[in-house]
């Protein structure tokens, strides 16, 4: 069964939905999980439905009461997201800062900068992360999937796949398949 809404029936489900975010996060303020969702509901869902980057800039302050380093990393989203580049990058920098030993600040970082063309330091902090978590899946998925979207290592991006393909992951790694869309897009 498969159920699609129509242009009717969709801002009732997006309103449905935020409404759900907001309770989760009422619920739990500090569930990383809720808290994502909310933010990604605020920053990406136009006000008439409840969005808006100044809903989520209220959320990211309230998450750095509790988590500074997560608030900066919610900052850089919304900064990146009003096309800041540069004040985004400064908020990864900061979480970083915060928890250097989080391979997940270190991550976010690398994935920026790879994004913009600065791959020395993004290559950098991907070492870096490799030897926070040497075992951990999303390094190495992560790593590879900056590769093929920078269009360079792409031989390195194919040995990282194939080793993503072959280690054991958790329901919240990316899934394999979205490995094996990225081995078909780079002709492996």
């Amino acid at each position: 069964f498969r159920s699609i809404a129509n242009p009717f029936t969709a801002p009732g489900y997006a309103s449905k939905s935020r409404q759900m975010f907001e309770r989760s996060v009422a619920l739990d303020p500090t569930s990383r999980e809720a808290v994502g969702d909310l933010f990604d509901y605020y920053l990406n869902a136009p006000g008439f439905l409840g969005g808006g980057a100044n809903k989520a800039a209220v959320l990211a302050a309230q998450v750095a009461v509790h988590d500074p380093a997560e608030g900066q990393y919610y900052q850089a989203r919304l900064d990146e997201h009003r096309k800041e580049y540069d004040s985004a990058e400064q908020h990864l920098r900061t979480a970083l800062e915060l928890a250097p030993r989080q391979v997940g600040r270190v991550m976010e970082l690398a994935k920026y900068l790879s994004a913009h063309g600065r791959d020395k330091e993004s290559d950098a902090l991907f070492e870096q992360a490799e030897r926070i978590a040497p075992q951990d899946p999303r390094v190495i998925y992560e790593r590879a999937s900056a590769y093929v979207h920078s269009g360079r290592n792409l031989d390195e991006a194919r040995r990282l796949l194939r080793r993503y393909l072959q280690a054991p992951i958790t329901p919240s790694d990316p899934p394999k398949s979205e490995a094996e869309s990225m081995l078909r897009k780079i002709g492996a």
